[in-house]
């Protein structure tokens, strides 16, 4: 955006110009979250119940969604997709945003807390899960907080654990241990409506995201086709320099 906006010499023309681009970036993710949603599909079983964490889907990107359109690409392939949508705490973008999204588009979900899905998994009502992510580096995927628990349960379950993100959230320049989370004010979790739920003299700790070790994932799906074990840095890289099919 900056590149097309600079050179200009007017405001006027860098609002008109500015628009255009931004048109153009919301085409290109949409395209891209197609793509990643039709290579996803091909994963998935005929018949299906999908875990996911947090929001994916078109809230979350121009249209369509990173792990939210695998599920829509497989819907409109004509498979039989449900989906578990964990609430997200503490600020319940699963429940607020994610089961809001599929129920508008006819996809049947069921809303849990987050500490149902072991449960789930050990039951044998979840077949696979599948989350987005703010950041991949070579040895990790960083995802809203919560996402690692759920890919240590879904290995001891032998459930696959998927990944759908755009080849642009790899991080090819830090580690793992190089990466500082985020961490959010206690009200977040205190303080719910008018209703205080922690006593003031209590500490609170309120990570926003966590990390999940390359090890956990079963494959992580992109634009450009779908990277699995063994994921490295190497592999990463050699699969963003393939041309796009």
């Amino acid at each position: 955006m900056l590149s097309k906006i600079l050179p200009l010499q007017d405001i006027h023309s860098a609002r008109r110009v500015a628009l255009v681009e931004a048109d153009a970036i919301a085409q290109e993710d949409t395209l891209c979250c197609h793509t990643i949603g039709s290579h996803g599909a091909g994963l998935l079983p005929d018949k299906c119940t999908i875990l996911t964490h947090c929001n994916a889907g078109s809230l979350a990107c121009s249209s369509w969604g990173t792990a939210l359109g695998v599920v829509r690409s497989a819907v409109e392939s004509g498979k039989q997709v449900k989906v578990i949508a964990c609430e997200t705490r503490p600020l319940f973008q699963g429940s607020r945003l994610t089961a809001w999204e599929l129920i508008r588009d006819g996809i049947e979900v069921t809303v849990i807390t987050d500490s149902s899905a072991a449960h789930l998994m050990r039951s044998g009502i979840i077949d696979a899960v599948i989350v987005g992510a703010d950041r991949i580096t070579g040895d990790a995927v960083f995802n809203k907080i919560g996402t690692y628990m759920h890919a240590v349960c879904a290995r001891y379950h032998n459930i696959p654990f998927y990944v759908a993100a755009p080849l642009s959230t790899f991080d090819n320049q830090k580690t793992e241990r190089e990466v500082i989370i985020e961490e959010r004010n206690r009200e977040e979790v205190t303080t719910m409506g008018c209703r205080v739920y922690v006593p003031d003299a209590a500490a609170v700790r309120n990570y926003a995201f966590d990390a999940t070790p390359m090890n956990l994932v079963t494959a992580i799906i992109t634009e450009k086709g779908v990277i699995h074990p063994p994921i490295t840095i190497d592999s990463i890289l050699s699969f963003k320099s393939t041309k796009l099919p």
